[in-house]
């Protein structure tokens, strides 16, 4: 199989080739493309190759919210201050696969894979992180949140690269937990996750929440309709309750080689109660 490389060295000559050539394959870290080509299942093509490209290098600007450029790895956000003010990204990036591939993967790449089971992916979703894009004809950017439209389908058309991952500065007061269940520990792809913040007020009244589960829908999954059932409300042992039993209905498990639909849903059930009674004794 043949297999070009086209480097551009700047972000409006990587934008012009796109918009002539919409089949280039974007390429930052490569550690997701190259599973795909050892495994036989990428097609020939011609890899836009990133790394050159100074407007994509790592930013992870504070000033009222953070800037991740393209090209931040997971390793940057380890060894950076931005783990103090987000720590589940800290968590995250210590989950994805071992030292090499922290030091290769990007986030952005972890968004546009589009894989289902993305360990990044739901930490910055819980973070309300927009996705800047940019093509030949302009700039927009969209809402993780709304991101995804089905497996491996997201609101990034063929000219656009994604520039910029950017993220509200958290307000005091806020609880994050982050919790991955895979075959090991480590270096393994989780069987479901939960990344979740919340924030009560001094009558343990939910305020606000983030749900957000990877490995239990066709894309990463905000649980929005078990997050209205929460809001408003006063965290009880009855609450929680309503609540693993209310995210049954918003995930779809499968059954696949890593895991089963039936136990999917059971270890959901429970990370959505331990989430919740973790941030404090309930009534």
């Amino acid at each position: 199989m043949n297999f070009e490389v086209l480097t551009p060295h700047s972000l409006a000559s990587a934008l012009d080739a796109l918009a002539s050539n919409e089949k280039l394959v974007p390429l930052a870290g490569a550690t997701d493309l190259m599973v795909y080509l050892e495994a036989g299942t990428l097609a020939p093509c011609t890899f836009l190759n990133l790394q050159e490209l100074w407007e994509l290098r790592p930013v992870l600007a504070l000033n009222g919210s953070l800037t991740l450029g393209a090209l931040t790895t997971y390793r940057d956000v380890r060894l950076s201050a931005v783990k103090d003010h987000f720590p589940m990204l800290a968590w995250a990036a210590r989950e994805v696969g071992a030292l090499a591939i922290q030091s290769r993967g990007t986030w952005a790449g972890n968004i546009a894979n589009g894989s289902p089971a993305a360990d990044g992916v739901p930490a910055l979703m819980a973070y309300d992180a927009e996705v800047d894009l940019a093509s030949k004809n302009g700039r927009r950017s969209v809402p993780l949140a709304a991101f995804y439209r089905g497996y491996k389908q997201m609101d990034r058309r063929p000219d656009e690269i994604i520039t910029a991952i950017r993220m509200p500065l958290p307000q005091p007061g806020w609880s994050d937990y982050y919790r991955k269940v895979g075959t090991r520990r480590f270096q393994a792809i989780s069987k479901t996750l939960l990344a979740g913040r919340i924030l009560l007020d001094a009558n343990r009244t939910v305020k606000d929440v983030r749900m957000v589960f990877a490995s239990v829908a066709p894309f990463t999954l905000r649980a929005v309709q078990t997050e209205g059932l929460l809001r408003g409300r006063h965290l009880t042992a009855d609450l929680i309750g309503d609540a693993t039993r209310a995210i049954q209905d918003e995930i779809h498990p499968i059954d696949d080689i890593r895991s089963t639909e039936a136990y999917r849903r059971r270890v959901t059930a429970n990370l959505v109660r331990d989430f919740l009674a973790a941030c404090g004794p309930v009534c």
